[in-house]
């Protein structure tokens, strides 16, 4: 796999925009970021998981997955060595970091939700 390959496949999820991080092409759902090319001349692509994924997937495929160095790799931010990658790998690989970060979002507009609603109504009674 490529760098292109890994880019044709993130924006191929639902929702998926590439946008720019520290002049590294980025892929955002929602707004936020699953995955990066911030190492592609190093032949890697970077997945936002987290430490329980990382683990997994290292295990699994360990030619293929590795920790990113020092604090971020350390929170499961990952690198996939795309010439190693085949395109279900890939796919997997992306698609696990794209529903970490979907499912992220949709519990932070939920816990923003409720906490509004509870400001709301505490606002309310003070009122009456």
């Amino acid at each position: 796999m490529t760098s292109a390959d890994f880019r044709r496949v993130a924006l191929s999820l639902d929702g998926a925009v590439e946008s720019s991080h520290m002049g590294a092409a980025d892929f955002r759902v929602g707004g936020k970021i699953f995955a990066t090319l911030a190492s592609e001349s190093q032949g890697y692509g970077n997945l936002m998981l987290t430490q329980e994924q990382q683990a997994m997937f290292v295990e699994e495929e360990p030619a293929v997955f590795l920790p990113i160095a020092g604090g971020w790799g350390r929170m499961g931010m990952t690198h996939i060595r795309l010439a190693m990658a085949s395109e279900d790998v890939l796919t997997g690989a992306l698609r696990t970091a794209w529903t970490l970060r979907v499912d992220k979002n949709g519990k932070a507009r939920r816990t923003k939700s409720v906490t509004q609603g509870t400001m709301t109504n505490r606002a309310l009674r003070k009122k009456n």
